[in-house]
């Protein structure tokens, strides 16, 4: 199998480790609902794998899908 290697792609590929995992705290203000839930459907707004590794702890092997969208703030 082919493999790709440049300058830096260990430093890349061991970033992850260096982003410390975040604690989920919804905004009641910015839910379309007065009751919030971390159940329910989740928009998430921000950096990738800040996102991700706020998701890790609490959703480890619940999660079907991900989607990550780099387009125009939509809110």
């Amino acid at each position: 199998m082919p493999t790709l290697n440049f300058k830096g792609k260990t430093f890349v590929h061991n970033h992850h480790l260096a982003v410390k995992y975040h604690q989920f705290v919804p905004r009641k203000d910015l839910s379309l609902t007065d009751k919030v839930s971390l159940h329910d459907n989740l928009i998430i707004q921000g950096d990738n794998l800040k996102a991700l590794k706020t998701l890790l702890p609490t959703y480890v092997g619940k999660i079907k899908v991900v989607s990550i969208n780099k387009g125009k703030q939509c809110c």
